[in-house]
């Protein structure tokens, strides 16, 4: 039993999802540009230059090995990511929303390319922090992780702007099925005996069925079968949200049904599919 699960090949929808993206922006007008998301400080601008940050940063690092990341005294991954997130969003404010596009267009693609040469087996450049600390990503899983993050911004500025889209379920379901991967490290500090299994059931049209098991002494993902020890079930708005924070721990219990062991079903609705 693989520890993340089965691979997903996430890489044939990268132009589909930008091309969404494109043009949703094409459409909006300079007052929608400026509307406030749900990430705490940034409108719609913001997070176009966000998404163009991460295009640049997977291009010099994946593709071209630079490592320009420099760490302050003792700051952690995520008060960096935080720190030169913001410090690119704020230096991006001088784009304009045309040129923003104009750039999203032109790195897209050849960023499509990057994962194409992958070996999705082969362990990854980056390691996703939310699925596992102490193991080694493989490919699939880091190249998925950045088509979920480029996905929920997508959604961001639709919500933004109050045009929805991009919910497909071939276009949402490898990011449900992905953040699902996150399951066996939101009950990591839970012991339980060999064999106890817990599911995790995302409903609507682009949901599904996940079960994480324990064995060998962690939490790893495995094959729904039998009875779980716990059950948790979502809708798939709520599923997405929760996993990026967009609602609550708490407004996700609150919409969701849950049954058997509380401890594991309390753990299984703090899932983060985000680095925070």
């Amino acid at each position: 039993m693989k520890i993340f699960g089965s691979a997903i090949d996430v890489r044939p929808l990268f132009p589909r999802e930008r091309e969404a993206m494109l043009d949703l922006l094409r459409g909006l007008d300079p007052a929608d540009w400026a509307r406030s998301t749900v990430c705490p400080g940034w409108d719609v601008h913001d997070v176009a230059g966000h998404v163009l940050n991460d295009y640049m940063r997977r291009l010099s690092g994946s593709r071209d090995g630079y490592g320009g990341a420099v760490f302050a005294n003792d700051e952690t991954l995520p008060a960096y990511l935080t720190r030169t997130n913001d410090e690119f969003v704020r230096a991006s404010r001088q784009l304009s929303p045309r040129l923003l596009i104009e750039l999203l267009e032109h790195l897209g693609p050849r960023l499509d390319a990057v994962w194409a040469a992958r070996d999705l087996e082969a362990p990854a450049d980056l390691n996703v922090s939310w699925a596992a600390m102490d193991l080694d990503s493989p490919t699939w899983l880091d190249i998925g992780r950045e088509y979920t993050e480029f996905w929920v911004h997508q959604q961001q500025v639709r919500d933004a702007v109050s045009l929805p889209g991009a919910t497909e379920p071939d276009l949402m379901a490898p990011v449900l099925e992905l953040f699902a991967r996150a399951l066996p490290y939101a009950m990591r500090a839970l012991d339980r005996p060999e064999g106890t299994t817990v599911r995790l059931e995302v409903l609507g049209p682009a949901g599904g069925q996940w079960s994480a098991a324990r064995e060998d002494g962690r939490w790893r993902m495995a094959t729904p079968a039998g009875e779980p020890a716990a059950r948790v079930s979502m809708d798939q708005d709520t599923f997405w949200r929760l996993a990026t924070r967009g609602v609550t721990v708490e407004q996700a219990r609150e919409r969701a049904r849950v049954s058997g062991d509380p401890e594991l079903t309390s753990a299984m609705t703090t899932l983060l599919a985000v680095v925070a």
